[in-house]
């Protein structure tokens, strides 16, 4: 072997290279520090999208300052412990991603395929598992992330007495639980089991391409930059980098759906086609960048952080025999 040539190394650890053991604990645990980490964004991006034109907030770093001025720092988390149930749905997203995956390089009908095709067809199946589970947590999620915020006389205001789309009278003194509790009775008064599905399928028409096109392109990158780069770069962080450029441009082409499927869900706006009308007739072209700052700058953090937990917890679950072709 010559001395500039790089030992071989395992570019992906498969499914049947770990041990779940150690696998599904430190995901659950990675996952909601991201979340705690990452929610702000969350929140911030949530307000942007369901604001008509720009009245509430002017964009992504006017929206922390009046967040946090009117509502202090608890402000920035509102519905997040409802939101956290969501770690649950990534163990499932991260089984069917790994899984399909396996199973497609099993199969003698699929194991040709070629790597980013297997890693866009797992994507869009893990997603399309998760938004099933997820959907509900997300409805009452996004509700209280917009309770009692409004806009009177030309000023924005936090209203601690005041309504939220559903039509929630407030008092002083109600809890968190006691709020979401009554949320709950009143999106299943008014339309059932059904109503905690509100903007399923938009959740699927933004959620399962993003999911799709975000890990086809991570394996994408991941190889183009392996192929540029020297041997002596990091594995880890261009696995990292790729996860962020594959946010970036999945986050770009999907935002007009990710806004309609809040909407939906928040504003119970009947269909999406109705939905993407009236954000049509409010924003004209600036549909497309309507709280795409906060979306990015999420998407950056989050694909990044996630990547590099996830491919680090690989590395720590993989089984003894192929910890000496693993590169960090």
């Amino acid at each position: 072997m010559s001395a500039v040539e790089a030992p071989p190394f395992i570019r992906t650890i498969e499914w049947d290279m770990m041990d779940k053991t150690k696998f599904f604990p430190l995901s659950m645990l990675s996952s909601f520090s991201v979340r705690c980490c990452l929610y702000p964004l969350t929140v911030i991006k949530t307000r942007l999208q369901i604001q008509r034109r720009n009245h509430m907030y002017t964009g992504m770093i006017d929206a922390y300052r009046k967040i946090y001025r009117m509502e202090g720092f608890s402000g920035l988390y509102r519905g997040f412990w409802i939101s956290s149930i969501q770690i649950v749905s990534g163990v499932f997203y991260v089984s069917t991603y790994e899984g399909v995956r396996h199973i497609l390089s099993q199969d003698s009908f699929t194991s040709g395929l070629d790597s980013k095709l297997k890693a866009l067809i797992g994507g869009g199946s893990a997603s399309l598992v998760a938004q099933t589970i997820v959907v509900p947590f997300d409805v009452l999620s996004q509700h209280l992330m917009v309770l009692g915020v409004s806009f009177k006389h030309g000023k924005l205001a936090v209203d601690k007495m005041g309504m939220n789309p559903l039509g929630l009278n407030l008092t002083p003194g109600m809890s968190r639980a006691y709020i979401s509790g009554e949320i709950i009775k009143l999106i299943y008064q008014r339309d059932g089991v059904k109503g905690f599905y509100r903007g399923y399928v938009a959740s699927l028409c933004a959620y399962v391409p993003n999911s799709a096109l975000w890990w086809g392109l991570y394996t994408c990158y991941q190889d183009e930059l392996i192929r540029v780069l020297p041997n002596w770069v990091s594995h880890l962080f261009i696995q990292a980098i790729a996860g962020t450029l594959g946010g970036f441009t999945t986050t770009i082409i999907t935002n007009p759906l990710d806004i309609v499927r809040a909407r939906l869900q928040v504003q119970r706006i009947d269909s999406m086609c109705n939905a993407f009308k009236i954000l049509w007739i409010e924003e004209g072209v600036r549909m497309f960048s309507k709280g795409l700052s906060a979306r990015l700058v999420q998407s950056a953090c989050f694909s990044f952080s996630i990547i590099l937990g996830y491919e680090t917890i690989k590395r720590v679950s993989v089984n003894e025999e192929y910890k000496s072709y693993i590169r960090w």
